[in-house]
C-alpha cells in the first residue's frame, strides 16, 4: 500500500452547503503534507472525514481502511492534535501519561518519560502552573511516544508565540518524523511550516486547487521582478498574479520556462505564502 490517504470524489454537505466538493487526492507514505486554505475552505472537514468523525459521500481510504466503518482499527495507527494549548488545567504530567498509556495501544511510556526528563516538567506539575511552552513540551512527549503511522495536526500551534511554534516543529522533525511516518498539517502560519513540508495541498471553497510536491512547486512556479520597460512583454506571458514592490512589478508565472523569464528580470522561487495569497485571491471577500 503506497498511499496513506486516498480520496476519490469525496463530498461532504451540511444541509445545502457543500463543505468539501468532489475532491480526489493521494498522500504517499513518508511525507509531510501541508493542507492549507482560508477559513471555511474545507480543510478541517477533510481531516474529520479522514479520522472517521463525520459521514461523507464518495471514497476515502486511510491506511487502507474506510474511516466510516473501520474507525476503531484505524485509530490504532493514527494520532491527532487539534490544539496543543488546550489541556485540562487540573491535569498532572503523570496523569496525562497514565491516560494516554491506558487508551493507546502503541504508546511507549518509557519514551515519553525520557523526553520529559530533558525538560523542566515534573511528574506532579499541573497544567495550570505551566507556561504555554511547557504545554507544548508535554503534548510533544505524549505524541512522540506513540508509534503512529499517521499524525494529523489541525492548527497545532494556534495561540503560541513564535519561539514555541518553532520549537514544536523542530522537535517534531528531530524526534518523531521518519520515512515510516506521515504527517498532515493544517495551519494559517504558512511561513513556519514551509521548510518542513514535502508536499502542498491548497483547498479553496471545498475544492483542491493545488496538489504537488515542493520540488514540483519549485519547478512550476517562478516570480519575476520586472522593470517598467518590460512589463508589457511580461504581461504577454499571462502571469497568474502581480503586485508592486518598491515601484517594480513582481509577477508570478505558472509553467513558463525559467530561461524565458530570466530575460524579463530577476527570477526567484515564490514563497509558499506568496503562492497561497496569489491562489486564494478573492476567497476573503
Amino acid at each position: 500500500m503506497n498511499a496513506v490517504m486516498s480520496a476519490r470524489g469525496m463530498t461532504k454537505r451540511y444541509g445545502k452547503r457543500v463543505a468539501v466538493d468532489d475532491i480526489s487526492f493521494d498522500i504517499p507514505a513518508g511525507r509531510i503534507v501541508g493542507l492549507i486554505g482560508p477559513n471555511g475552505s474545507g480543510k478541517t472537514t477533510t481531516l474529520k472525514a479522514a479520522l472517521g468523525l463525520i459521514p461523507f459521500e464518495g471514497q476515502l481510504s486511510v491506511l487502507g481502511l474506510d474511516p466510516r466503518t473501520q474507525r476503531d482499527e484505524l485509530m490504532q495507527d493514527v494520532c491527532f492534535i487539534a490544539d496543543v494549548a488546550i489541556l485540562p488545567r487540573w491535569l498532572r504530567v503523570r496523569e496525562a501519561i497514565d491516560f494516554v498509556e491506558g487508551v493507546h495501544p502503541r504508546f511507549n511510556r518509557e519514551k515519553a518519560e525520557r523526553y520529559i526528563a530533558s525538560t523542566k516538567l515534573t511528574p506532579d506539575m499541573k497544567v495550570k502552573s505551566m507556561s504555554k511552552g511547557m504545554i507544548v513540551q508535554l503534548h510533544l512527549a505524549l505524541v512522540m511516544a506513540i508509534d503512529a503511522k499517521l499524525l494529523v495536526l489541525d492548527e497545532p500551534t494556534l495561540g503560541l508565540d513564535i519561539m514555541y511554534r518553532k520549537q514544536f516543529y523542530q522537535n517534531l522533525l528531530e524526534d518523531y518524523f521518519d520515512e515510516h511516518k506521515t504527517i498532515v498539517i493544517t495551519t494559517h502560519q504558512v511561513e513556519e511550516v514551509e521548510h518542513i513540508l514535502t508536499d502542498l495541498m491548497f483547498i479553496r471553497e471545498g475544492k483542491i486547487v493545488l496538489a504537488a510536491s515542493m520540488d514540483e512547486v519549485g519547478e512550476r512556479y517562478t516570480e519575476v521582478m520586472v522593470p517598467g520597460d518590460k512589463v508589457n512583454a511580461a504581461n504577454a506571458l499571462q502571469p497568474i498574479d502581480q503586485r508592486t514592490v518598491f515601484g517594480k512589478s513582481v509577477m508570478l508565472f505558472d509553467g513558463v520556462p525559467r530561461h524565458q523569464l530570466a530575460a524579463l528580470g530577476e527570477t526567484r522561487n515564490p514563497s509558499v505564502a506568496d503562492l497561497f495569497v496569489a491562489t486564494m485571491k478573492g476567497s476573503y471577500a
